[in-house]
């Protein structure tokens, strides 16, 4: 009888996957109370929520370290993470993303040490967290925000890496892409930073509309709650920057756009309108 081959049903299972076994690898090579036993030396965490609420400019921009995506493959072939996260800086985005998953999008947690040592504005671990382990990574690296994704952990890993995170210190982004994400996630304590990703991980089709969607759907049962919003994908214009802050989003997350810009800081300052486009 011939062996069944279960290949994934889309892109988002494919990486959930290969991060299992990339996840046990690097356990295998540094236990759990290794990683910790590091928490003494990282640096101290930035407040990734204040910084984004007490940014001068509305949306406050989150500007992404990123060199390649399943969707796009190299978006940038000079990729120096340093050097982007400066222009990054200078160019006025109120905190910062970076990319630490190696096999889909060449990042890595040593492009996060890297930017941590060299900038000053708070970092968020964009990664495809499923296990407490990469958390507590994140920290040693110097986040302080990590990126948990709801389409891909349960309501108890949710609240449970929540609560770690919160320990840790640090910000959780709770990234949601659905109206039963939202209201998945709208049950957990300590939530405080929400992500409505306009992107379909599973097929990464962008619709600017859903951060549109889902906070008018459930507009009066947010009003109850102390949630910022982030709007995730898809922004490449001022004018996209503004429709996202008109339905309710405080910040966005930028990355491809900016990233593979000749003039990463101007490029910054245009998304922002703090100059005009020549």
């Amino acid at each position: 009888m011939t062996k069944q081959v279960v290949s994934p049903r889309h892109i988002l299972e494919e990486i959930v996957w290969h991060k299992q076994q990339e996840v046990a690898q690097m356990q295998q090579e540094l236990p759990l109370t290794a990683v910790q036993n590091q928490l003494s030396a990282a640096p101290p965490v930035r407040d990734f929520l204040k910084a984004l609420q007490e940014n001068s400019h509305h949306p406050s921009l989150i500007a992404e370290v990123k060199k390649a995506s399943p969707s796009r493959g190299i978006i940038r072939a000079d990729f120096d993470p340093v050097a982007i996260a400066q222009s990054y800086q200078k160019g006025g985005a109120a905190c910062l993303s970076v990319l630490t998953d190696e096999n889909f999008f060449q990042g890595s947690f040593n492009n996060l040490r890297l930017v941590r040592s060299q900038v000053t504005l708070p970092l968020l671990c964009k990664e495809f967290i499923i296990d407490p382990y990469q958390i507590y990574l994140a920290r040693t690296a110097g986040a302080d925000a990590v990126l948990l994704i709801a389409a891909i952990l349960s309501d108890q890993e949710l609240q449970s890496f929540l609560q770690i995170i919160h320990d840790l210190g640090m910000t959780a982004l709770v990234e949601v892409h659905t109206l039963a994400e939202l209201d998945r996630v709208l049950t957990l304590n300590n939530l405080r930073l929400v992500g409505i990703n306009n992107r379909n991980l599973e097929d990464f089709t962008v619709d600017l509309k859903t951060t549109q969607q889902l906070l008018s759907q459930r507009q009066q049962q947010l009003q109850s709650f102390r949630i910022t919003f982030v709007s995730e994908s898809g922004i490449y214009t001022p004018a996209d920057l503004s429709f996202v802050a008109e339905v309710g989003a405080r910040a966005v997350l930028v990355g491809e756009s900016l990233v593979k810009q000749h003039d990463v800081e101007q490029s910054v300052q245009i998304l922002l309108g703090k100059t005009h486009q020549f």
